[in-house]
C-alpha cells in the first residue's frame, strides 16, 4: 500500500507538468493494492505485490478508458483484460494508470489528438519520443518502476532510449499478445516490459513469458562475458549518427573490451531495398485497412500525421505491398544469419537525443538534413527478425540528454541476453547518475 502511495503523491506532483497518463484513478489503484494486502496476508506468493505498473493506452485494462490515443475510442472501456494485463495482476501488480501513446501507436512522437502531447521529463520542450511515451515518462518520472508498452518497431527502446531507462522487446510472441485491439502490424509487434533498470524488466519478464512462443526461450549461457559480440554502432546501416551518441558505444564498447569481453567490429550486410522506411508499406496498410473508411468519412477526427499514413495505405496497390513483405523477410533472414555467428549485437538504440516535440523528428542529425523517420533507423529490424533487444543507458549528451545502446540476440535468447544487460548496465555505471539526474529534473 505504501507504494501504490508513494507513486499517488509523484504523480499528483508531477502529471500536470509532464501529460504522460492517458487515465489515472487514484481510489481504484488503492483499492488495488488493499486487496494485494488481503492476498498477501493469505500467504500467496505474490512475485510483483504491490508494484505499481503503468499500462499503454493501446492495450486492453478491464474498466479502465482504453482508447489508442483516437477520439475513434474515447471512453471505451475494454470487456476484459488482455492476458499480459491478467498475468501482471496474478502476480500483485497494481495498475496504476494508463500510459498516453500516439494515435494507434504509429508516431515517433508521442502526441494524440485525445490526450494531447506528453512531455520529456527532463525538458518538457523536448518529446521522448514515440510511442510508447507515457509509460515510458511514467517510469523515468519515478511515477511507477514498471511500465508495459508495445513495440512494432522500437516504440518501447526509443522512448526509453529518450528518457534514460529501459526497454526491452521479446522474442516474438514469448508474452502473449491480446485479447486487444486490431494491430496494424499484427505480425512483428510485441508487448514490451518498461523499467529503471534490468532486473525490474527481468523480474517482470519472468511473469509475462507464458505466450504462444515461449518454447523458443533457451537457457542463459553459464557466464555472460564468454559472448561474441559484434559492434555496429549504425547495424550496418549508412546512417546519420550524431557525435555524442557515436561516442558514447564505442566508449561502451571500450569499457567492455576492457573487463574481457570479445567485441569486434562487424555488421549484417543489408539487400538492397530493407531500409527502414522501405518497410513502413505494411504500417500504412494496416492502418488503411482497420481504418480507411472512417478517415474518408471523417478525416478530421483523426491526428492528421496519421491521416497521412492512412492516405498513403489507401494508395498502395498489391506489388507494393508485396514488395514490402519481401523486405520484411530479407531484413528477417540477413539478421537471424548474423547473430548465428554472434551473440550479441551492440548498435545505437536511436541515432539522435531528443528532439523538440513539436516536429516528428529532429531537423538535423549527424550534421545532415533528418527525414521524419530517420530517427528510427536501428529497432524496426529485431521487430522484423523477431528477435530480442533492449535498450539500456549509455550516458548523456553535451547537453545532458541520455543515450541508449541497443543489445541483440539471437531468436529465444531473451534470457541471456537480459543477463548480459545487467552484467552491461553495472559495467557502464550509468544507472545511479541518470537516476540522479532523473530525481533532480523532475522533483
Amino acid at each position: 500500500m505504501e507504494t501504490v502511495e508513494g507513486a499517488i503523491r509523484r504523480v499528483e506532483a508531477l502529471e500536470p507538468r509532464l501529460n504522460a497518463l492517458a487515465h489515472f484513478d487514484a481510489d481504484r489503484a488503492l483499492a488495488e493494492a488493499s486487496e494485494v494486502d488481503r492476498r498477501i496476508a493469505g500467504d500467496e506468493r505474490l512475485p510483483l505485490a504491490g508494484v505499481p505498473v503503468v499500462v499503454k493506452d493501446n492495450i486492453w485494462v478491464e474498466g479502465r478508458p482504453v482508447t489508442q490515443g483516437s477520439r475513434l475510442f474515447e471512453g471505451v472501456e475494454p470487456p476484459c483484460d488482455a492476458e499480459a494485463v491478467r498475468l501482471l495482476r496474478k502476480a500483485g501488480a497494481v495498475i496504476l494508470a494508463i500510459g498516453t501513446c500516439s494515435e494507434f501507436a504509429c508516431k515517433g512522437v508521442t502526441a494524440s489528438p485525445l490526450h494531447g502531447v506528453t512531455n520529456h521529463p527532463i525538458e518538457p520542450a523536448l518529446t521522448p519520443g514515440g510511442s510508447s511515451g507515457g509509460p515510458s515518462v511514467a517510469v523515468a518520472a519515478a511515477m511507477a518502476p514498471l511500465g508495459l508498452g508495445t513495440d512494432a518497431g522500437g516504440s518501447s527502446r526509443r522512448p526509453p532510449a529518450h528518457t534514460g531507462i529501459v526497454g526491452f522487446k521479446p522474442t516474438q510472441d514469448v508474452i502473449p499478445y491480446g485479447p486487444g485491439y486490431p494491430e496494424p502490424s499484427w505480425n512483428i509487434s510485441a508487448l514490451a516490459p518498461i523499467a529503471g533498470d534490468v532486473g525490474d524488466i527481468r523480474a517482470m519478464f519472468d511473469v509475462l513469458a507464458v505466450g504462444p512462443h515461449a518454447g523458443l526461450l533457451r537457457p542463459s549461457v553459464p557466464e555472460p562475458r564468454q559472448c561474441r559480440i559484434a559492434l555496429a554502432p549504425t547495424l550496418g546501416l549508412d546512417a546519420a549518427i550524431d557525435v555524442d551518441v557515436a561516442q558514447a558505444i564505442e566508449a561502451a564498447a571500450d569499457r567492455l573490451r576492457d573487463d574481457g569481453w570479445t567485441v569486434v567490429a562487424d555488421a549484417p550486410r543489408w539487400p538492397e531495398g530493407t531500409a527502414p522506411t522501405d518497410l513502413m508499406a505494411l504500417q500504412f496498410a494496416g492502418l488503411a485497412a482497420l481504418y480507411g473508411q472512417r478517415f474518408r468519412d471523417d478525416p478530421d477526427l483523426f491526428d492528421p500525421d496519421i491521416g497521412a499514413q492512412i492516405e498513403t495505405g489507401l494508395r498502395l496497390a498489391a506489388p507494393d505491398v508485396a514488395r514490402a513483405l519481401e523486405a520484411s523477410r530479407a531484413v528477417r533472414d540477413t539478421l537471424r544469419a548474423f547473430l548465428a555467428g554472434h551473440d550479441l549485437i551492440l548498435s545505437a538504440t536511436t541515432p539522435c537525443a531528443a528532439w523538440l516535440s513539436a516536429r516528428l523528428g529532429p531537423e538535423t542529425i549527424g550534421g545532415r538534413p533528418a527525414a521524419p523517420r530517420d530517427h528510427a533507423a536501428f529497432t524496426p529490424q529485431f521487430n522484423h527478425a523477431g528477435l530480442p533487444a533492449i535498450s539500456i543507458p549509455c550516458g548523456h549528451t553535451s547537453e545532458g540528454l541520455p543515450i541508449g545502446l541497443q543489445i541483440g540476440a539471437g531468436l529465444g535468447h531473451d534470457r541471456s541476453l537480459l543477463d548480459a544487460a545487467a552484467t552491461i548496465e553495472a559495467l557502464l555505471a550509468v544507472s545511479n547518475a541518470t537516476s540522479a539526474v532523473r530525481s533532480d529534473k523532475v522533483s
